[in-house]
């Protein structure tokens, strides 16, 4: 296995929606697998990788993979049935007429073998497919997603021409109506003890995390161009590329337009916390507007029933 900084510097871009269909498809098979072995033995299930395709868009350098679907494949010759994905693939490209195939994807812990059988079977569709495997093995030391993505590289080994699997970086990229649905599946449930919370609470948690992240990262960036900077490790145009492309974006930050939808947004924020002020007092100046109704009523009923009994 290659290092990372031998990739092709390809820049992945990998929607939730992906991760969300390989985690199904690996339960999915995992409880029928159980439950077929439960019936006969009563033994637990042995641990069953899933396959499926990648598919998505690739413009210029930058490859984004949109969706997935499930492949059927052959454990003892190592293939795939080629006539499903291909009927998969007329299907797909019915509704999704841009979307191409970019790859395949697996579950496991690690790379095997028989994976780089897998992934030559797919080059006449891809001449470089991407891998993105999943590791359903659940660690909670482990603070990144359990995914992995690989390209494959030509390497003289030993005099002999091989393709290997090279690890690339990627990240995670949204839309809205992925955001809502993930937002919606990790929305905060109520305790045991105290109430629930609240979809703004829940909202501004998000936002706060994600400055923290944000501010880690310029950080380690900026540690990283003086670390540089002083020789201390090697220099990388790519990434001093990326650093470019990130930097010449902060004149949009400061121009007029930006200060005015900035306060905007600000003065629209302020506005409706002060509309939500005005009817809570509305309504606590109502509520005391009936107590004193009602205890006047009392008391001119109370003062007509004494002077008729006078």
């Amino acid at each position: 296995m290659a290092s990372s900084s031998a990739g092709s510097g390809l820049t992945y871009k990998l929607h939730p929606l992906v991760i969300v269909n390989i985690s199904d498809h690996h339960t999915r098979v995992k409880a029928q697998n159980h439950h077929a072995y439960d019936g006969s033995s009563g033994g637990a299930a042995a641990a069953t990788r899933v396959f499926g395709c990648v598919i998505g868009v690739q413009r210029g350098r930058t490859v984004e993979i949109f969706n997935s679907f499930e492949i059927l494949y052959d454990p003892l010759t190592h293939s795939l049935d080629r006539s499903f994905l291909e009927k998969k693939q007329e299907l797909y490209k019915k509704v999704f007429p841009n979307f191409y195939i970019l790859g395949w994807y697996s579950t496991g812990s690690e790379v095997q073998e028989s994976d780089l059988q897998i992934h030559k079977s797919l080059m006449d569709i891809n001449e470089s497919p991407v891998y993105v495997l999943l590791n359903p093995v659940i660690n909670h030391s482990q603070k990144d997603l359990p995914v992995t993505i690989y390209e494959s590289e030509l390497h003289i080994i030993d005099g002999i021409p091989q393709h290997i699997f090279v690890r690339s970086s990627y990240t995670i990229e949204t839309v809205e109506a992925e955001r809502i649905s993930v937002d919606h599946v990790a929305h905060l449930k109520p305790s045991d003890g105290g109430s629930a919370a609240t979809q703004l609470a829940a909202h501004l948690t998000g936002i706060h995390s994600a400055i923290q992240m944000l501010n880690s990262r310029i950080r380690c960036i900026h540690q990283y161009l003086v670390a540089m900077q002083n020789g201390d490790v090697p220099l990388y145009n790519s990434i001093l590329r990326q650093v470019s492309s990130l930097l010449r974006r902060l004149p949009t930050m400061g121009s007029e337009k930006f200060q005015d939808d900035f306060l905007m947004e600000y003065n629209d924020t302020l506005l409706v916390a002060y509309l939500a002020m005005l009817t809570n007092c509305s309504s606590t100046l109502n509520e005391l507007v009936d107590k004193v109704n009602t205890t006047y009523d009392r008391h001119t009923q109370r003062g007509v029933g004494r002077t008729a009994f006078i």
